[in-house]
């Protein structure tokens, strides 16, 4: 009998990606509708939004037109909308699913229900009750599609809500909503209601498929599959459902017991990799130094198979201390004119040619401003590159008073300043009558892209960088002038392929931060692998001496026992690394895009650093201000 899962409540199926995850669950809804077909009966389909569930729609388009699949017999109900909100607006997920899925399929548009945000207050609870009838009317729902919340709500169902709750008006959370302010650039615009079915409205459907991708998703996703049913965690009720099925991609899947403790479900092979986590665990669990932990410690904690294997407890905390010790490094570049065999970085060659690809253009000062800063300082020749605008993370109320500026200097410097004059009046009408669904204006998007690049450049010099090592690649997957990006593409691969040929790095770092699978840093990784792999494959000589090292960004910290490098950093260094950080003045204050963290990005960069000190110090390690982490990536 297998025990691997043996702790979880719910079951799970675990892909290697979000898009097999999704070709799963298409198939098996693709299978409902033809099932229905084949007996003339209609197939009821609960569906969710948000960035979850794009990549089945996707399949399920895909499905459609190229192996006929028809929702000619398909009644679809959504889970929510924000209220109020006009049913065209941006952030509408009355527009969301006619773009992603409603308008590519032959699906007949009487038989698509979405909530509507435009009902008026007086009328909400009557139409409330009437979308319940409705469901009801139509046979109830025979495959319900949901996502989950950083706080483990489904719909909009928050924490608290009641098992027994039907379709509602109901207050966001705080969380909520500044999770989702991506979607209205500031969370002072996101709507503080939603309409939402209630939770009984999701029990009734007769099989339910939860998806959830990305590390981000983790904490939750094991609180709700192996932790106690509590409305707190609304997503851990569905532990009561008949029929319901996790689908994970293996990032979000990464807190469970079979990942996270793999030694308390099973026989596992003690790797050194898997020892250093094991015994890494242990000793934050017991808050004990590595080298004090005893055999009853390992005994007492399920590790009695680590020490037949292995040996005493000294022998183990030694292996592991000497791991954890050489990670730490305050020569990112490698040490030169020194043989250290285990140092993370080679001594030769020096000095090396290094990379830094900045999703944003202020990925590099935030998430690695201290390393950025010491490899310059060690001689080494180093150039970033910012891989996107940044364009859609700058407030309106920038561009006035930039262009405002512009204005003003050219009155100041005696230049006819009519078409600058021309800009700021034409900016000025622009958003003055912008609406939620209104785009900005390719002119807005290149003054907000300026505004950025300025700012990046500001801080290259203040590091030292020179201005020829500066880098603006502008991929053109990010320039879609909304929040929803396209797919990496040729032509960003040709761009980065062409940047890596001409510099011929030693080194490179890009953002290894895996927490939104959808968002602009997974995708700027896909194009530097892609790209690095097709440059391998080609047999550039200099590829092969040529080390890539991943950090994360301004919201997780790689795991302590994965740590490859650990950078540490004085007092005076992160206070150097806030001063380049606030030289992003557009970033600063009410931070565009702030994800589910409300702090500013220097706050969360100095806490994440200084965290990652504080766990090296509690096992055993020398105390430091702050600490930048790396893994290393294979190809």
């Amino acid at each position: 009998m297998s025990m691997v899962d043996s702790l979880e409540k719910i079951p799970v199926k675990i892909f290697s990606s979000l898009k097999d995850g999704s070709k799963f669950i298409a198939a098996e809804i693709a299978a409902t509708i033809k099932s229905k077909q084949a007996k003339g009966e209609n197939c009821v389909l609960g569906l969710a939004t948000g960035s979850s569930p794009k990549t089945l729609y996707a399949e399920l388009v895909r499905l459609h037109k190229e192996e006929n699949l028809s929702f000619k017999n398909v009644i679809t109900f959504n889970l929510d909308e924000y209220y109020p909100l006009d049913n065209d607006a941006l952030q509408s997920y009355n527009r969301y699913m006619k773009e992603q899925l409603f308008d590519h399929v032959d699906i007949d548009p009487a038989n698509t229900n979405v909530p509507n945000g435009e009902v008026s207050k007086e009328e909400i609870k009557k139409y409330c009750a009437d979308y319940e009838a409705k469901i009801e009317a139509a046979g109830g729902i025979d495959i319900q599609i949901l996502g989950i919340g950083n706080n483990g709500h489904i719909g909009f169902n928050e924490p608290g809500s009641s098992r027994f709750s039907k379709t509602r008006l109901i207050p966001l959370e705080n969380s909520t909503r500044i999770a989702n302010s991506g979607e209205f650039q500031n969370i002072s615009k996101v709507p503080r209601l939603a309409i939402t079915m209630g939770i009984d409205t999701i029990f009734k459907a007769h099989k339910v498929f939860l998806m959830a991708w990305g590390q981000i998703k983790a904490p939750v996703i094991q609180k709700a599959v192996e932790g106690n049913v509590t409305d707190q965690i609304p997503a851990s009720l569905l532990q009561e459902h008949n029929d319901v099925t996790f689908v994970l991609d293996e990032t979000a899947a990464t807190d469970l017991t079979r990942f996270r403790s793999p030694w308390l479900s099973g026989e596992i092979e003690w790797t050194p990799k898997m020892v250093k986590k094991a015994v890494v665990n242990l000793a934050l669990k017991l808050e004990k130094p590595v080298l004090s932990l005893t055999n009853s410690d390992y005994t007492d904690n399920g590790l009695a198979d680590l020490l037949v294997e292995k040996g005493d407890a000294y022998e183990i905390n030694l292996q592991v201390f000497y791991m954890l010790r050489d990670s730490i490094t305050g020569w990112p570049g490698g040490k030169p004119n020194a043989v250290i065999p285990a140092h993370p970085e080679r001594s030769v060659p020096y000095p090396k040619t290094c990379l830094i690809f900045s999703p944003h253009p202020d990925d590099d000062i935030i998430s690695m401003g201290g390393t950025f800063m010491r490899l310059h300082d060690q001689g080494h020749h180093v150039h970033v590159a910012y891989q996107t605008s940044g364009n859609i993370a700058v407030t309106d109320e920038f561009v006035t008073r930039f262009v405002d500026f512009a204005v003003g200097f050219e009155e100041i410097a005696g230049i006819d300043n009519t078409i600058s004059k021309n800009i700021l009046a034409d900016a000025k009408r622009f958003l003055a009558a912008k609406k939620q669904s209104d785009m900005d204006t390719a002119q807005i998007r290149a003054i907000k892209g300026l505004i950025r690049r300025g700012e990046a450049k500001a801080t290259c010099h203040y590091v030292g960088i020179k201005t020829e090592n500066i880098h603006f690649q502008n991929l053109p997957f990010y320039e879609t002038g909304r929040i929803e990006k396209k797919p990496m593409g040729e032509e960003d691969v040709a761009l980065t392929m062409k940047l890596l040929r001409e510099v011929k790095p030693q080194q490179v770092y890009c953002a290894g931060d895996l927490a939104d699978p959808h968002g602009t840093h997974k995708v700027c990784l896909d194009i530097v692998f892609e790209s690095l792999r097709r440059i391998k494959a080609a047999g550039d000589e200099w590829v092969k001496d040529c080390w890539v090292w991943l950090y994360k960004g301004a919201w997780q910290e790689w795991y302590t026992e994965e740590i490859e490098m650990a950078v540490p950093m004085s007092p005076d260094q992160v206070m150097k690394k806030r001063f380049g950080i606030f030289i992003h003045q557009s970033q600063k204050d009410m931070v565009p895009f702030q994800g589910s963290d409300s702090r500013e990005f220097w706050q969360r960069a100095e806490e994440r650093n200084r965290q990652t000190a504080e766990l090296y110090a509690k096992l055993g390690l020398t105390y430091y201000a702050g600490m930048e982490a790396f893994v290393r990536w294979h190809y």
